[in-house]
């Protein structure tokens, strides 16, 4: 399989020297959960896309410190990409940003969440014990920095995760879109360097429960699977 990464923020400083770029974290996290793939990645923000996604079995669409409505040119051309996309029915994966954007090229309302920011380690009921796996789940956590929200399902999508503070925090439309929001690529380590970005704004005794929270572990090793499987194993254009 050979998946086509648009990389929608730049890192730098000590996380581009640790973590390269958010399109590298995805590789890593599909080479450890055993993909064979073949990987391009584009900077979206520098008008980098490849001459043709036919070239491409699939889409990731990494997270952004964007707003996916933002009227930004990178990103106004991007959601017209992704709208063509979505018509083509090609094969898609979005993640925080990417989730949100696919959401919003679908129709569905999104912006700064009501609940203000999500941090650290969360846990959401998972609602799709079909997926691959997924027997027996009823919750997954995992690591999340957004302050806005996918606010309602869009049309035609199954609803995968939620929780009171994030309801639409992962979906699919049919076999063809997997959306989540939250960061299966990211490890403790980068949750902690946003974390300490952030101590000022949040205050000491989060700052403090959201840093131990961290300790708890997360569970993006099992989502890289369940995308692994669900681009490998859904025929496109299928459902």
């Amino acid at each position: 399989m050979k998946l086509c990464i648009l990389d929608n923020d730049t890192l730098d400083g000590e996380l581009a020297e640790r973590y390269t770029s958010f399109g590298a974290m995805f590789v890593r996290l599909f080479d450890n959960a055993g993909a064979r793939w073949t990987y391009d990645i584009f900077s979206t923000q520098h008008g980098e896309y490849p001459a043709s996604f036919d070239d491409y079995d699939a889409v990731l669409l990494t997270g952004s410190e964007a707003d996916s409505f933002s009227d930004a040119p990178w990103v106004v051309e991007l959601r017209r990409r992704v709208t063509q996309l979505l018509a083509d029915r090609k094969k898609m994966v979005g993640v925080c940003f990417g989730h949100q954007l696919i959401g919003l090229c679908m129709g569905a309302p999104v912006a700064r969440a009501p609940q203000g920011w999500g941090t650290g380690r969360m846990t959401y009921d998972w609602l799709r014990p079909d997926l691959p796996y997924s027997k027996d789940r009823k919750k997954i956590s995992l690591l999340v920095s957004h302050q806005d929200q996918v606010l309602a399902l869009p049309k035609g999508a199954t609803l995968v995760a939620s929780s009171d503070f994030c309801p639409v925090a992962a979906f699919t439309v049919g076999n063809e879109v997997f959306c989540v929001q939250a960061h299966p690529e990211f490890d403790a380590g980068f949750s902690q360097y946003l974390l300490d970005e952030q101590r000022g704004r949040m205050g000491e005794a989060e700052y403090a429960a959201r840093s131990l929270g961290l300790a708890a572990g997360h569970e993006g090793g099992d989502v890289a699977h369940m995308v692994i499987a669900f681009l490998e194993n859904s025929p496109r254009g299928a459902g």
